[in-house]
């Protein structure tokens, strides 16, 4: 968090608040974890999306991986894996709101936005210069699965 802008939170949270997140994440919904020789590649969890009744069969769902672990599939098979959970539970749409650079930079590239475009997903809306990170704006876009 500290070096990008995938996640437009400013602070590392400490490890107490990083345990509380996923034990309420998995009050309700998966949070899965990839692991390699016993270090933490990467992670994904779904959230509830706006959090009415109404709204009980989509979520929101977050991935981050390792910069080291690009490319060796992590990614693919933690969404594939979350998708097959939700499915399970009843969720039909699945959404991602993403970070989104106005030019690409060493903070923030397209990356994430192609990966779900890859993975089914498709942009269904954009928020204009809403992050503020680094000295700079970045947009926000919001893509979506149904399932």
């Amino acid at each position: 968090m500290t070096d990008t802008a995938i996640s437009f939170e400013y602070d590392v949270p400490s490890l107490e608040a990083f345990r509380s997140r996923i034990a309420e994440t998995m009050r309700h919904y998966p949070y899965l974890v990839v692991e390699e020789d016993g270090v933490v590649q990467g992670y994904a969890l779904a959230k509830p999306f706006v959090g009415r009744a109404a709204y009980r069969f989509a979520c929101e769902t977050t991935i981050y991986l390792d910069r080291a672990a690009k490319g060796r599939g992590y990614g693919r098979a933690l969404y594939e894996a979350l998708e097959s959970a939700l499915r399970a539970q009843g969720i039909r749409n699945m959404y991602a709101c993403i970070g989104d650079p106005i030019t690409e930079d060493a903070y923030l590239t397209r990356n994430s936005e192609q990966f779900h475009r890859h993975m089914g997903f498709v942009k269904v809306g954009e928020f204009h210069r809403c992050g503020y990170k680094f000295d700079r704006w970045y947009n926000m876009i919001w893509m979506e699965k149904i399932i």
